[in-house]
């Protein structure tokens, strides 16, 4: 007999669906934190919420409203370039715009407030078993292709000059990797919502970057710390009644501060940029 939150349909689909979303977020997020584009995947967050809310006035799931916009801006942003100086700029830009159009949306949208607030905040209580296999395919096309990139993305984020000599295409690894930012971002956004897609895509990644400088340890930290994360908010969500957005929220707010306290204590790592990283043994290229 199954006892505590497995017990109940609903929490069991919960947790595939934060596993699922933890694993794509940790691994995409590693290379998003080294190649220094967290604004990017704040702003792809965001732009989402427009696409989601517009899904649902013309009567389309918002979950593929959200991987819509996510991929187009996705693409937009990784065509600015990698050494484009106006390029925050840009991505300001389209952040304003798109947030005023989900204004504009929300406002012809107020009889569906429930719904707008789990755009928001996330509602991973709510997924349903449609959902879950929605989110494993975001999964596995996320992965997947962040596999066939990983060579080439890691030797451009640390040697940008030297990857372009090679005959990288920077611009090419750029749009292609955002568009897999912007799936990922679609899908951490059903678990904590669009405007605390940090908290997974980003905390876990920054946390492990500050405690190894070891490529393979920190991917796989920040999978573990992103699953601990995601698996502690829910089991305390289940218990205190309290959101699993929050809970997600603070333990990752947490172990980043803890994981800062460590660095610069006598003994612990000493934070260096992440361009100190090693060059990957074969680049591929």
């Amino acid at each position: 007999m199954t006892f505590g939150p497995f017990a109940y349909d609903f929490m069991r689909n919960a947790f595939a669906a934060a596993t699922i979303v933890a694993i794509v977020s940790g691994l995409v997020g590693f290379f998003l934190v080294l190649r220094g584009q967290t604004f990017a995947g704040h702003a792809l967050a965001h732009v989402g919420f427009t696409g989601a809310t517009g899904a649902v006035l013309i009567g389309v799931a918002p979950l593929w409203g959200l991987v819509l916009m996510t991929v187009v801006a996705g693409v937009v942003m990784g065509a600015l370039g990698e050494d484009f100086s106006g390029r925050d700029v840009a991505i300001g830009l389209v952040l304003t715009l798109a947030l005023g159009l989900g204004l504009l949306f929300l406002h012809f949208f107020t009889a569906f407030a429930t719904q707008a607030t789990a755009l928001l905040f996330g509602n991973v209580l709510a997924v349903d078993r449609p959902t879950l296999w929605a989110l494993f395919g975001l999964g596995v096309a996320s992965v997947g292709g962040l596999a066939a990139l990983a060579q080439r993305l890691l030797f451009a984020s640390v040697h940008p000059e030297l990857a372009e000599a090679k005959g990288v295409n920077l611009r090419l690894l750029s749009v292609l990797f955002l568009a897999l930012v912007a799936l990922a971002t679609a899908a951490c956004s059903q678990v904590v919502g669009v405007l605390l897609v940090f908290t997974l895509m980003v905390g876990p990644a920054a946390t492990a970057q500050r405690l190894t400088f070891r490529l393979g340890r920190g991917v796989a930290l920040a999978v573990a710390l992103a699953l601990a994360e995601a698996w502690g908010g829910l089991t305390f969500a289940f218990y205190t009644d309290w959101p699993t957005s929050f809970w997600i929220t603070a333990l990752s707010g947490g172990a980043y501060g803890l994981a800062c306290l460590y660095a610069g204590r006598p003994g612990g790592r000493e934070w260096r940029p992440c361009k100190s990283l090693p060059p990957p043994v074969s680049t591929g290229v």
